[in-house]
């Protein structure tokens, strides 16, 4: 039975096969979504975007025909819609990742829709091309739709904590590369070059940046957690007082970790997720000497602005 829970339980050892089988079907989608979309800032055009079931492209284009396409992870299916008017699904369901790009290439070629894409996973160690790949093939349904609430619940905290910065800052959005959601903070200045970098990275950190999000697992902390770092990372910031007291910093990949689990399990799981958010943005803004009163929203205390009702001024 699914656990239909706001903030459901999620240990990475019960559904690690099936996690990474889902990043790897998430790849080939963020594949064809970056082989459609011209080129932003930060490698913006490139990730998929939380809907209310599950994960989406947005819009996109393969010549003069608008597509999307979209994981709907309640009722585990993949659709792909086009501006034509015409919709194909396929079902998600436990196969090789070999089956699954096969299946939706076809599908979109079905669609008129000839997507061709570079077919190497990115960013995980040991990649297996697409089309190679019988290694994953997992699929937990009840484990994808656990992954997909605890999606939800962050998105909709990270989207409240985003509305209290004015500078530029990203949408709250999910990579398949390293299979997490991010929200990324610009202090408006230009980064250091970094050296070594390749071109992904140096377009990713361009600019000062403090970015959040959350991953379900792996990628040196065996378990689901919310981060929190800075690039370039501030003398001092390591040793910053983040809160809440669960929250440490993992040296090796440069970030303040807060484990999924504490916050699942608190009596009060949006209010932790917001005091590591915003302790992790005054400990980075401060010693990265951001311009912090031209980025910040005054929040009044009386709460949110909402406008006063609107009526017609009389005829006479």
């Amino acid at each position: 039975m699914v656990e239909r829970t706001v903030w459901p339980e999620l240990p990475w050892a019960s559904w690690r096969d099936t996690a990474e089988t889902l990043h790897m079907f998430t790849q080939v989608v963020g594949k064809i979504r970056l082989a459609s979309t011209p080129l932003l800032n930060h490698w913006w055009n490139a990730p998929l975007y939380p809907t209310a079931r599950g994960l989406s492209t947005s819009l996109m284009f393969h010549g003069q025909t608008g597509f999307e396409i979209a994981f709907d992870l309640l009722a585990h299916r993949l659709e792909v819609a086009t501006s034509d008017g015409t919709l194909g699904a396929m079902p998600l369901v436990r196969e090789p990742v070999s089956r699954f790009y096969a299946r939706l290439m076809h599908l979109l070629r079905d669609l008129q829709l000839d997507v061709s894409i570079q077919t190497r996973p990115c960013e995980v160690p040991d990649p297996i091309p697409f089309e190679r790949d019988e290694v994953h093939a997992s699929y937990d349904s009840g484990y994808v739709e656990r992954f997909w609430r605890a999606l939800l619940a962050s998105t909709r905290v990270l989207g409240e904590f985003r509305a209290r910065f004015i500078g530029k800052a990203s949408p709250v959005h999910f990579f398949w590369g390293s299979f997490d959601l991010a929200l990324t903070f610009f202090s408006g200045r230009r980064a250091p070059p970094r050296p070594g970098a390749d071109r992904i990275t140096r377009e990713a950190y361009s600019h000062e940046v403090l970015s959040f999000g959350f991953w379900p697992g792996g990628a040196g902390f065996d378990d689901a957690a919310f981060y929190a770092y800075a690039a370039p990372e501030p003398p001092g910031f390591a040793d910053a007082a983040i809160r809440p007291a669960a929250a440490f910093y993992q040296p090796d990949l440069h970030e303040f970790l807060l484990p999924y689990a504490s916050v699942q399990s608190d009596p009060d799981p949006d209010r932790r997720l917001l005091e590591f958010c915003e302790s992790a943005y005054e400990a980075g803004a401060e010693l990265g000497r951001w311009d912090r009163a031209a980025l910040e929203r005054v929040v009044p205390e009386e709460g949110p602005w909402t406008p006063e009702p609107q009526h017609p001024a009389p005829l006479h």
